[in-house]
């Protein structure tokens, strides 16, 4: 059973920076957006730039089942453009049916996360936020009729959120305030915030799991 984690945040607050502590071998990054990494690649991070689902499917099954495969994290990065994209695709089309279909898909990526990989996978989706109208910050979403077909953060165990705050980029872990949808598990973190460092998050979650980091 593959572990899904939930990195919200809204555009520029260190979603993707929070990646350049990872090493090559470490971790593999599927672009959505195609877009260029927001620091120096000096570690020659490996990533591959598709917003297909069945193809992002494809990469991780192979990782999974590739016996010279030593890398257990994986990033999906801007993962609300999955579901954009596909909207924008099916633009011509009309009725309801094509909006439960955009929460169907998303919601079978994160179901294949869970069920098609091993247990020591971790796959970081990387997402937007967007505020509702009493306050509250959720996952971007294409507006309230797919938020009453999805509600998307209830797939997943472990939402974190990115925080920035007079210049200092850290990642919220716990919501005592109750304005977010962040959680994450009892005990996996001793702190509200953390760096902005998801190495961090993911050695984090490999202790508590007690998955392997990586092979040795």
């Amino acid at each position: 059973m593959g572990c899904p984690v939930f990195l919200i945040g809204e555009s520029g607050s260190g979603k993707t920076a929070s990646l350049r502590n990872f090493k090559s071998d470490e971790v593999f990054i599927i672009n959505v957006a195609g877009k260029e990494l927001s620091f120096k690649n000096k570690e020659g991070l490996k990533r591959i730039d598709t917003s297909d689902y069945e193809k992002i499917k494809a990469v991780l099954l192979k990782a999974a089942t590739s016996e010279e495969n030593k890398i257990k994290s994986f990033v999906l990065d801007d993962t609300q453009y999955l579901m954009a994209f596909e909207s924008f695709n099916r633009a011509k089309e009309t009725g309801y049916s094509k909006n439960v279909d955009l929460a169907v898909h998303f919601k079978d990526l994160i179901q294949f996360v869970i069920t098609a990989l091993p247990k020591d996978f971790v796959v970081y989706f990387l997402h937007h936020t967007e505020r509702t109208e009493d306050g509250h910050i959720k996952a971007k979403t294409l507006g309230k009729m797919l938020d009453n077909q999805l509600t998307v953060e209830g797939l997943f165990a472990i939402v974190i959120m990115t925080q920035v705050n007079n210049g200092e980029y850290k990642f919220l872990v716990h919501d005592k305030d109750g304005i977010s949808t962040v959680k994450t598990p009892i005990g996996m973190f001793e702190t509200d915030t953390i760096d902005n460092d998801l190495k961090l998050v993911d050695e984090s979650i490999r202790k508590y799991y007690e998955f392997k980091w990586k092979e040795i």
